[in-house]
C-alpha cells in the first residue's frame, strides 16, 4: 500500500475503463479475434469484484463504441453473441450480490436478441445498490453530447425552458450518464494513450491511468496498483494551491507499475487471497 503521507484521495466511487487489446492478445496466440474477446470477457468478472470488494460504487466499460461498427461482420455478431452469454451467466449472480446493470449509449441499433437481454437484466436489477455496471454500448462521447443538446433545443422550442438557463447542471441531466457521478478514474489498457470518444464531457477532471497491458492480462494487482495511482493525486480542480511533490507521481511505465505493485501491502492483500 501507498505510503498514507503521499495518499490525496479515497477509493474512487466512479471508474471508467476502456478494455483495449484482445484482439492484440489473440493475434498473439495465433487466434481469431474473438478468442481474445471470450478472454476479455473473462476478466471482466474478475475485475467487477475486487470494485466490490473495495467499495467501487460505479464501473463504467467501454464494451462496443459507435466506431466498432466498422468491424467485420463476424466479429461484431460475435461479440454481441458474448454480450449475451455473459448476460446470461451473471444475471443470477447480479440479482443476488445486489448488484445494478445498466447501459449508456444507443441499444436500439443493436440484435433484438441482445437489446432484449440487456433490458431484461437492467430492469431486473434497477433496484440493486451495492455496486453499478455499467456497460457503454454503441457508445460515443460526441454521439452523448449531440443528443443532450437536442434535448435542450427541444425543450427550449417547447418553451419549457429558456436559452439561457443552460448550465454545466443541466447538461449533466441530459446526458447518458445523469443517474452517475463523473468517473474519478479512466483506465485504458492495450498501450494506447487516448480517450477514443470515452465519456469525454464527463471525464473533464478524471485521473487518467494507462498501461501497456492487454485487457485480458490486466490483473487484479494492477487494478489495484491503479487505484494507488489516483490516491496520491492531487485533484486540484483548477486550484491553485500546490500539487503534491514530483516523487509522489504515479507514472505508468511498466517499470514504475512493477514498483507499485511489489509495495502493495495490508488492505489489499486480504482481496487478493483466492
Amino acid at each position: 500500500m501507498a505510503d498514507s503521507t503521499a495518499l490525496h484521495n479515497p477509493t474512487p466511487k466512479h471508474i471508467g475503463i476502456i478494455m483495449d487489446g484482445n484482439g492484440r492478445w489473440a493475434k498473439q496466440r495465433k487466434q481469431q479475434r474473438l478468442f481474445g474477446h471470450r478472454k476479455g470477457v473473462e476478466k471482466v468478472s474478475d475485475i467487477i469484484q475486487v470494485a466490490i470488494d473495495i467499495d467501487v460504487k460505479f464501473l463504467t466499460l467501454y464494451s462496443f463504441s459507435t466506431e466498432n461498427w466498422r468491424r467485420s461482420e463476424d466479429e461484431v455478431s460475435g461479440l454481441f453473441k458474448l454480450i449475451e452469454q455473459f448476460i446470461k451467466d451473471k444475471g443470477k449472480e447480479f440479482l443476488q450480490e445486489n448488484i445494478r446493470f445498466t447501459c449508456i449509449g444507443d441499444l436500439s441499433a443493436l440484435p433484438d436478441k441482445t437489446q432484449k437481454a440487456l433490458n431484461q437484466l437492467i430492469e431486473q436489477t434497477c433496484d440493486n445498490t451495492r455496486i453499478t455496471i455499467c456497460a457503454a454500448l454503441n457508445y460515443g462521447g460526441r454521439a452523448d453530447i449531440m443528443q443532450a443538446a437536442q434535448k435542450f433545443a427541444k425543450m427550449v422550442a417547447d418553451k419549457e425552458i429558456a436559452a439561457d438557463a443552460l448550465d454545466e447542471p443541466l447538461f449533466d441531466s441530459l446526458l447518458n450518464t445523469s443517474d452517475m457521478p463523473a468517473p474519478e478514474l479512466i483506465i485504458r489498457t492495450g498501450g494506447e494513450k487516448r480517450v477514443s470518444n470515452f465519456l469525454i464531457w464527463q471525464s473533464a477532471y478524471s485521473e487518467f491511468y494507462f498501461t501497456d497491458s492487454l485487457w485480458p492480462d490486466f490483473s487484479k494487482d494492477e487494478f489495484l496498483a491503479a487505484i494507488e495511482f489516483y490516491q496520491t493525486r492531487n485533484r486540484r480542480f483548477g486550484n491553485s494551491e500546490p500539487q503534491i511533490p514530483a516523487e509522489h507521481h504515479a507514472q505508468s511505465t511498466a517499470t514504475q507499475r512493477q514498483e507499485i505493485i511489489n509495495q502493495k501491502q495490508g488492505a489489499f492483500e486480504e482481496i487478493l487471497k483466492p
